[in-house]
């Protein structure tokens, strides 16, 4: 299906849910969606990479989902660490770099020494980046970042001199956000870098969200004419 994809996205977003939904409609735990959904993230990782996209980002963990159940936090906390540590070896040979955005100073013990240990794992890695949002929300980091400013007596008068003092400032804005499971609203995620970010909307909850799912997404991207606040001409 991509003898005909062209004007790849150099960076793709996604708010990957669903995954409760997706047990619950079997009679399962929600643990088990989030387990089928980290095997999804795989899958949409090496496509990526065939396809040339460059940076890709994902909303794994909010702020706001420490009010979960205990139990839940507790799962997916265990196979965020059980991930990062089985797959930082082939994202190593794919030469893709691991980072994380988000309050991550915050995070249990466990889960931050494994974050921090996969991205200097791939710290050298250079052709395409893999960022995962954890402990995230896009108010906390204009928060974080004006903070990080005004520490530094940074007086902001321009955007890249904001930009400066998010978690990853070299980070491009996303081109596309996909968001699954037909909510169609960006929950806080990166609400500074999606001013004109193209939204793709779709009813696949997240561990159903296939190649096909995801190569249809790039062609909607690919027939939009994107504008940045100006007026084209025809």
């Amino acid at each position: 299906m991509m003898e005909n994809l062209y004007k790849i996205p150099y960076h793709v977003a996604i708010i990957m849910d669903g995954n409760g939904r997706w047990a619950r409609r079997r009679g399962l735990p929600r643990v088990y969606g989030h387990r089928e959904g980290a095997k999804r993230v795989e899958d949409i990782i090496e496509i990526s990479r065939e396809v040339g996209i460059k940076w890709l980002s994902v909303f794994a963990f909010s702020t706001e989902n420490w009010e979960r159940p205990k139990e839940e936090v507790d799962a997916i906390m265990s196979l965020l660490v059980e991930y990062i540590n089985k797959k930082v070896p082939y994202l190593i040979e794919k030469d893709i770099r691991l980072r994380f955005m988000g309050r991550i100073e915050q995070l249990p013990g466990m889960i931050k020494e494994s974050v921090i240990e996969g991205e200097k794992a791939t710290q050298h890695c250079s052709s395409m980046n893999f960022v995962v949002a954890l402990n995230y929300s896009g108010k906390a980091e204009l928060i974080d970042a004006f903070n990080k400013a005004l520490k530094e007596g940074k007086e902001i008068k321009e955007e890249k001199e904001l930009r400066k003092f998010f978690y990853i400032p070299e980070m491009p804005d996303p081109d596309l956000l996909i968001r699954t499971s037909g909510e169609e609203r960006i929950s806080n995620f990166m609400l500074w870098q999606m001013a004109y970010t193209e939204f793709y909307f779709t009813h696949t909850l997240w561990p159903d969200f296939d190649r096909e799912e995801f190569m249809r997404a790039l062609y909607e991207y690919q027939s939009r004419e994107r504008r940045f606040g100006k007026v084209f001409s025809v």
